[in-house]
Order: structure tokens, then C-alpha cells, then sequence
């Protein structure tokens, strides 16, 4: 069977290694925007202590969750050992201990359903501070064992060069869907034809614009992150070990090696464009909220910051599946701001949707037509 992938960000990487390495013959099509998710992202797997009421996401965070060891081990058998990944735990933080108290109810609730959550511990302030030696004092924490961080570009990268491994082709360019009548027949590539079985889009932010010349108009909004990337001195050893700090805000800090430390993240609704500029307000931001939670970070070495657009479909959950009315033509969007934490496994189920095999989940709560 040929499959087009349009779209090389975590879903559609993910997407292609699984149909690659079923024998599949597939083509990687990319055209390298700036402000690709995937390609910024820094993202925290820990889905089981979200206030997050819909449970419709919560199925598909915590499928996303639980794939992931499975993964990591066929893409570090296969010599992938950088990965992004890394099963470090998360603290999420508080300073009123109720909420703590909550936090710790919730996760536990899950646990019966989710084993792979680990081991629940609440932290006071001294154990917090030694787990996370930057953070302010006052906040005590509940700590998840379970929890991860990854690196969105270093993932994609893997499952990128695992699919090349197995016969995929990854080209650059500006795609067009092809079609006669209500058939999806491959690409246009600039001036270069390309014919399919199947063609999945996976162009998240970007996708509106292949779907506009069969007619339909795909309701995929974004929000633009800026996320800073700083070192903190070299006092600090072992902060790849350190785990993720989840706060009561919207903002989080992630710790590498190195002594990297990532600061995330805007959430910008109203921007005109694909704007990628960084903005001073944005840095301000970053820096305002990551500062007050790790006052020492003042005195770390600016070293980049990141652009992304976050997509999202209406009511904030994801569509998967096939595109109605159209024969042989697959997508899935809407990720947001859980892409990393469920785009690898929805990758798995786009390939499975394509080669016709039955699904892990049912995709009916995430229909297309919710976005049509």
C-alpha cells in the first residue's frame, strides 16, 4: 500500500514509522514552516492530575501516557537512544495544602485505571525544594513517579530517521491534494506528481489551507507559544534528573542536561498571522511567571527562545478519522497544547486507520465532522 503523510511535526512522523514499519510504502511530505509545535515543544507527559472535565480527552491523554514506554523500547532497539524522552516525575506544586490534599485525590481515583501514574507521595516544602533546588519557597507538592518530559524535536527526529530506516521517504516541499471526483488520489509537490492509496494530513496549524480547494473549510484555529530556554550555573549538577514542575498557573519549568532549563510557556489567542516574532510583552511574560517560581532563575544564561503555533479544533478535544464525503483521505488536528503527550500514539492509530486494521480506541468522540 502508498501512503502520503502531509506533515512531519510529532503526529505525522509518528504516523509514517508506524505505517513504515508494517511494509507500507510511504512518502514524508514537509514544507518546513516556521512556528511548526513539534519543532518548539518541550512537553510534560502527566495527563492524571489535569482538572481538564472532559473525559473524552482524558481517555485519549491516558492512552497517549501509556504508550509511550512501548515506544521509547522499539525506538531505542532499533538505536534511537536520543529520543527526547525521559521518565523523570513531575511535582506538581502549591502553596495551600487543600489543593495538595485534592491533587493527590484525583491521581489516586485514576490510579485503579491508569498504573502507569506510579507512585503517589506529597512532598512538604523541604522535600520539594531539595527535589527541584531553584523553586521558591513555601510550595509543598504532590510527586507523580510516573510522569515524563520530552523534547518534541528530538522525538520527531527519531521516529523520523526509525521510518527512513524501514523505506519511508521523507521530501520538502508544498503539497497539494490531488483529486478525482470525490477521490483523494496523491499529491502535486511544486511540479512533481505523487499517487496514493491513502493520504493522511497531519498539518496541524497549516491544514486549513490543503483542505480549502476541495471545498471544505476545516475549523482549526492556533495559539502561538513563546518559550524561553535558559542555563542555570554549573553549581547545579544532575538537572537532567530533576523532575517537571507542574504550578498552579499556566506556566511550567522543564530541566535538561546541562543545566538547561525550559520556561513555558504564551498562550496567545489573538495574533494576526503566522506571526513568529518574538515580542518583548512575551519574554516578560515568560520571565515575570518563571522568575517567581524560581527566583535563582534571574540569574541564569539567556539562551534562545521558541516559537510554535498550537492547533485546536472546536471545544478544544482532537478530531481523528476519515474525512467525510471524501474516499481514501485521513486527518487527524486539534491537538493543542497535549500534542506531545498524545500525538505519538495518535500517529499509531492514523496508520492503523489507513491499513484498515482495528483501532486501540474508539474515534467516534473525536469525528471530523466536529470540524467541518
Amino acid at each position: 500500500m502508498k501512503v502520503i503523510v502531509i506533515g512531519a511535526g510529532i503526529l505525522g512522523a509518528s504516523t509514517a514509522y508506524h505505517l513504515a514499519k508494517t511494509g507500507a510504502e510511504v512518502l514524508l511530505i514537509d514544507r518546513k514552516d516556521k512556528g511548526q509545535a513539534t519543532e518548539v515543544a518541550a512537553g510534560i507527559i502527566c495527563p492524571w492530575i489535569s482538572q481538564r472535565r472532559n473525559q473524552a480527552w482524558y481517555r485519549l491523554a491516558n492512552a497517549g501516557a501509556r504508550y509511550y514506554p512501548k515506544l521509547i523500547e522499539a525506538l531505542e532497539k532499533e538505536g534511537e537512544t536520543d529520543t527526547g524522552y525521559a521518565r523523570v516525575g513531575a511535582l506538581s506544586i502549591h502553596t495551600d495544602t487543600e489543593k495538595i490534599n485534592k491533587m493527590v485525590e484525583r491521581a489516586t481515583n485514576r490510579l485503579q485505571d491508569a498504573p502507569e501514574i506510579g507512585e503517589i507521595t506529597k512532598h512538604d516544602e523541604n522535600h520539594t525544594h531539595e527535589r527541584f533546588p531553584l523553586l521558591a519557597d513555601g510550595y509543598s507538592s504532590v510527586h507523580i513517579s510516573g510522569a515524563a518530559r520530552v523534547d518534541g524535536r528530538a522525538l520527531r527526529d527519531a521516529l523520523i530517521r526509525s521510518a527512513q530506516r524501514h523505506g519511508a521517504v521523507l521530501i520538502h516541499g508544498d503539497a497539494a491534494l490531488e483529486v478525482q471526483s470525490n477521490h483523494v488520489t496523491g499529491v502535486t509537490v511544486d511540479e512533481d506528481h505523487y499517487k496514493a492509496d491513502k493520504v493522511i494530513v497531519c498539518a496541524g496549524a497549516w491544514a486549513g489551507q490543503l483542505f480549502q480547494p476541495l471545498g471544505i473549510e476545516l475549523k482549526v484555529s492556533y495559539q502561538k507559544a513563546q518559550i524561553m530556554h535558559v542555563q542555570v550555573q554549573e553549581s547545579y549538577q544532575e538537572t537532567g534528573s530533576w523532575p517537571v514542575i507542574i504550578p498552579p498557573t499556566d506556566q511550567y519549568l522543564l530541566a535538561f542536561d546541562h543545566q538547561k532549563i525550559v520556561i513555558g510557556a504564551t498562550h496567545e489567542n489573538d495574533v494576526e498571522g503566522y506571526d513568529t516574532r518574538i515580542t518583548a510583552g512575551g519574554m516578560q511574560e515568560v520571565l515575570n511567571k518563571g522568575i517567581t517560581l524560581a527566583p535563582e532563575l534571574a540569574n541564569s544564561t539567556f539562551q534562545e527562545v521558541r516559537v510554535g503555533f498550537r492547533p485546536f479544533t472546536p471545544g478544544f478535544l482532537p478530531v481523528i478519522g476519515t474525512v467525510s464525503g471524501w474516499v481514501n483521505l485521513i486527518t487527524a488536528n486539534g491537538l493543542g497544547a497535549s500534542g506531545l503527550t498524545t500525538g505519538p500514539f495518535i500517529g499509531s492509530q492514523l496508520a492503523k486507520l489507513a491499513l484498515e486494521l482495528e483501532l486501540d480506541i474508539d474515534i467516534s468522540d473525536y469525528d471530523v465532522r466536529n470540524a467541518l
